[in-house]
Formats: structure tokens, C-alpha cells, sequence
């Protein structure tokens, strides 16, 4: 039997109300470019992972210009060790000799680039796959960790020098959804340099003139007293996070760094979101509470509401 037409309009209300609460977002963010960086529990849940994919097609049907950066640090660790080759981390960063070069190579381009574009391609033909070597998109030159002051060699680590975003704007274009392996080449030594994902992410923001730089993360966001309390900052300003630095876990240095970065180079907002949470990044965008923390450039002013008086809110190398 079908249910009463008075039950059935009662059930679809909610959903309703839900969409309705979307369409300013809707409306603010079409057109827009958000730069993604995929990582953390999201990369190697099967559920989180599927859950990521339907919320970057949404953003696509929903009229946005999403582009994915991702890392594979879990990933990466994991065929280390099968090759008999120790993970090290300094500052941050993953300590990258030439065998383990190769690894992380193979595993991002070959495995964690390759599983996400089959993901959100299972929507329709909407994803390519690329690396920062392709099309000149990234060119880096060697970088050294800073380590109480002294700088640390940590082997074939990039730092970005360069953008050419042609490939990436002409994807954006013709409507598809680039995902792009954090790899770049140097211009001077030939070498392929491994890149840290937070730091490429928020170069790219800034080179494509994005709205958003969203980063995915296994915390909640940026605790305000870590580990005396659980509360998150939902957002603050770039100075206010620069002053925060200093005491951050070094886990979080890159991906608040790259937040930092981006706000001060034009992008409107960066946000740093659980991704261990089902479709995050539609509850951050497209609600008004949002969760996370969001970056705001100086000199907006941040009120106690939810959102702002404009209404917008390690391991991946």
C-alpha cells in the first residue's frame, strides 16, 4: 500500500528545507573555483573515500570548478615498508631518499590518483588524472627543513618555484575535474621532487584565483588549548593564526602554513575539515553552521554567528 499523500509530503519536508538552505551557498559559489586536498582517514576508508567522491561531483553539478590535490601518506608508508625502506619524518615532512622517490612516484600517480579518478568517474566521464610534472603545472627546487633554527637536508623534498595552471584551467573549462598527484620537476636539477599536498594545494589555489581552499584532516580542526581542551576555533583571522604557529603539532604546520598562504595571496577562505565525517565538505560549503576551521584574510571582521558578515565561512607527501 502507498503511503498517505499528507505522510509523504511530511517526510519530504526536511529534505526541502535542507535544499532550501543551500541555495544561498549555491548561489554564492557558482562559478567558483575550490581547490580540494584530499588526505588524512578519507584516503583509505572505502565509505569516507566514496562518500569524498559524490561530494565533488556535486560541487561540479552544482555549478563549482572543483579541483583535487591529494598526498598518499598512508599509502606511501605502507609500500615503503614492503620494500624494506624506513618512514622518517622531520618537522613535518616525510624524508624522501631517491629509492624512496620512486615509491612515492609509483604510489601516487599509479595507485591513490588512479582509485580516486576511477571513484569519481563512476558519476560520468568527469575526472582526469595529473601530476605536478605534467604540462610544467609545478616546477620546485630542493627544500630543506627548518629544525630548531638550523636547516635539515630530508632528501628529494620540493618546494614550489613555479605554476603554469594552462592544463588545469583548460580541464576547468571543458568541465572536468582535474585530481593532481603531488609531484613536481625540478627546472634546474632535472630531479622529480615530492611535494608536500598541503603546500601544493594552497600554491594552486593561489595560482587558479580560487574561492576556497578546503583541507581535509583527522582532527576536528584547529583546537584553541590542545590538549588542555577539545574546543575548535571555527575561524580566525591569517595574524591570529600566524601568532599560533609556534605551538602547533607538527603535523598541522603544513596544512595551517598553506592555509596562511592562501589567504594572503587572494584566496577568500581556507578551511580545514574532519574528513573523517561523511561528505564534510557539503556540510562546511553549502550549510549554515559549517564545521571546521575556516582562515580568513585580515581585516574582516569575525562576529560570533555562524558565518562571517560575507556569509562565507603530515602525513600526505
Amino acid at each position: 500500500m502507498s503511503q498517505p499523500t499528507a505522510t509523504r509530503k511530511h517526510t519530504a519536508l526536511p529534505k526541502a528545507r535542507i535544499l532550501i538552505e543551500a541555495l544561498p551557498w549555491l548561489t554564492r559559489h557558482h562559478g567558483k573555483t575550490v581547490v580540494v586536498k584530499f588526505g588524512g582517514n578519507a584516503m583509505v576508508d572505502d565509505e569516507l573515500k566514496a562518500a569524498f567522491a559524490q561530494d565533488v561531483v556535486f560541487l561540479r553539478h552544482a555549478g563549482l570548478r572543483p579541483v583535487v590535490v591529494h598526498g598518499g601518506g598512508p599509502q606511501i608508508s605502507a609500500q615503503l615498508d614492503r620494500h624494506g625502506l624506513v618512514s622518517e619524518f622531520k618537522a613535518g615532512l616525510r624524508v624522501t631518499t631517491d629509492d624512496a622517490m620512486d615509491v612515492v612516484r609509483m604510489v601516487l600517480a599509479g595507485q591513490v590518483q588512479r582509485e580516486l579518478v576511477g571513484l569519481l568517474n563512476r558519476h560520468g566521464p568527469l575526472a582526469v588524472g595529473m601530476t605536478g610534472e605534467d604540462a610544467h603545472l609545478m616546477s620546485a627546487t630542493k627544500h630543506f627543513a627548518e629544525i630548531d633554527g638550523e636547516q635539515v637536508d630530508i632528501g628529494r623534498v620540493g618546494q614550489i618555484t613555479e605554476m603554469d595552471t594552462g592544463a588545469v584551467r583548460a580541464l576547468l573549462d571543458d568541465g572536468r575535474i582535474p585530481v593532481v598527484s603531488s609531484i613536481a620537476r625540478s627546472a634546474d636539477d632535472g630531479h622529480v621532487y615530492n611535494v608536500n599536498a598541503d603546500t601544493a594545494a594552497a600554491a594552486l589555489a593561489v595560482a587558479l584565483g580560487a574561492e576556497t581552499l578546503m583541507v581535509l584532516t583527522d582532527v576536528e580542526g584547529l583546537y584553541a588549548d590542545w590538549p588542555n581542551s577539545d574546543e575548535v576555533i571555527s575561524k580566525l583571522t591569517a595574524s591570529q593564526l600566524e601568532k599560533l604557529l609556534p605551538e602547533l603539532a607538527s603535523g598541522m604546520v603544513p596544512k595551517m602554513e598553506g592555509c596562511l598562504y592562501a589567504v594572503r595571496h587572494g584566496v577568500t577562505t581556507a578551511r580545514v575539515l574532519d574528513g573523517r565525517v561523511p561528505h564534510s565538505i557539503l556540510l562546511e560549503i553549502f550549510t549554515d553552521e559549517g564545521i571546521g576551521t575556516m582562515v580568513l584574510p585580515d581585516g574582516t571582521a569575525i562576529g560570533n554567528d555562524d558565518q562571517d558578515s560575507d556569509g562565507d565561512e603530515g602525513e600526505d607527501q
